[in-house]
């Protein structure tokens, strides 16, 4: 009789990407009973937020795992710790299992350290078109999966996977975020349209580092809407104490919520309230059209955008390039939302593939044939 095989759900970066696995593998502990399922993480506070969401949705058959040494810890700068000496300690830790399945393309380095055995899986943590996600190390993973089309089409024609190495399963994030109990949204004195803002961490093409400020004071000086400010949630994640305390007098504001990095930017409670999106280039901007509603896009690096597949999302609403603009780029979102409609729809249908069966069960099905056949 074969053994029973052990995978691991490895979750060594920020609490945000468990939202993109951990579906998958309580699909799997339920309804694969002879896998063992274990999910390892490298600070306790990840252990315990796994463990409550877990819980939340009410239990599944999954062993959580700290992974060591604690003395690594001390190097996170008040977040994860470094990922890369992380694997390196625990390779051959890492090296037992049958499947490690990750979130983040950081465990393609366990190959290189000479780790053979386990099956890697790379389930993405997010649905965006910056063209980063799109390397090398996708070729490294024995499974790549795709939420959709548009993300398997262009990995396939670029040559980052195959046939064989990809499966195309939809969202599991989605799955996670409609069985788990709703946050409650942030609450505003004054009625008005909610606006998210939500820069991403590219020293570049991100928004914050240009236009960030103006952002905040321009929602600060205006009476007309209310803002939720929840950056990605790597921009401030080593941010130090007089660095956040600056934020103190706008997240004072009536009209403000400041959000940093808390449980709440990564669960789309934000994107489900907003009335219109602000951003650049995050892969949230799928998330937040899960419902067709306006977007206003800032490009603070001035990129030649028209026609670049990392811009592809561009299309769903107008793009400022100056600041001086913001007003009535805003109004013009609003007025002119029926425009992008049609375009909205059709950017949703070629991001997420949707069927009957949850993606996160088509995810683990994957998972579970590529072990048989590597069996």
């Amino acid at each position: 009789m074969a053994a029973a095989k052990r995978v691991c759900f490895l979750y060594i970066a920020q609490h945000h990407q468990v939202w993109h696995s951990l579906s998958v593998a309580v699909a799997m502990a339920r309804r694969w009973p002879t896998i063992k399922v274990e999910i390892a993480a490298t600070t306790p506070e990840l252990i315990d937020y796994v463990a409550g969401l877990i819980a939340e949705l009410g239990g599944a058959p999954i062993e959580l795992v700290l992974l060591p040494p604690a003395w690594l810890r001390r190097f996170g700068g008040g977040g994860a710790p470094p990922k890369a000496p992380m694997l390196i300690a625990n390779a051959r830790r890492l090296g037992r299992y049958d499947a490690v399945i990750t979130p983040e393309r950081t465990t393609a380095l366990l190959r290189r350290l000479g780790v053979r055995h386990p099956l890697l899986v790379y389930t993405q943590h997010g649905a965006g078109d910056r063209e980063g996600p799109f390397e090398p190390r996708l070729k490294v993973f024995d499974l790549v999966m795709a939420a959709g089309r548009k993300q398997r089409d262009r990995m396939l024609q670029e040559g980052w996977v195959t046939e064989d190495t990809c499966a195309m399963v939809g969202y599991p994030k989605f799955d996670l975020v409609d069985d788990l109990p709703q946050r409650p949204a942030p609450r505003f004195d004054q009625p008005g349209p909610v606006v998210l803002y939500n820069p991403h961490f590219h020293a570049e093409l991100g928004s914050w580092p240009k236009w960030g400020r103006q952002v905040l004071e321009f929602f600060a000086a205006n009476e007309r809407y209310n803002l939720i400010f929840a950056p990605h949630i790597r921009l401030f994640e080593t941010a130090s104490t007089e660095e956040r305390a600056a934020f103190k007098v706008f997240a004072e504001h009536p009209r403000i919520h400041v959000d940093l990095g808390g449980p709440a930017a990564a669960d789309m409670t934000y994107t489900k309230a907003a009335d219109l999106y602000l951003g650049d280039v995050s892969s949230q901007i799928y998330e937040f059209l899960r419902t067709p509603k306006p977007c206003l896009f800032l490009n603070s690096s001035g990129a030649s955008w028209c026609g670049d597949p990392s811009f592809h999302h561009w299309l769903f609403g107008p793009v400022l390039e100056t600041i001086d603009g913001l007003g009535a780029g805003l109004d013009e979102a609003f007025a002119t939302h029926e425009n992008y409609r049609e375009t909205q729809v059709w950017g949703i249908e070629e991001t997420f593939d949707v069927s009957n069966t949850p993606a996160s069960v088509r995810a683990a099905r994957a998972i579970v044939d590529k072990l048989e056949r590597a069996a």
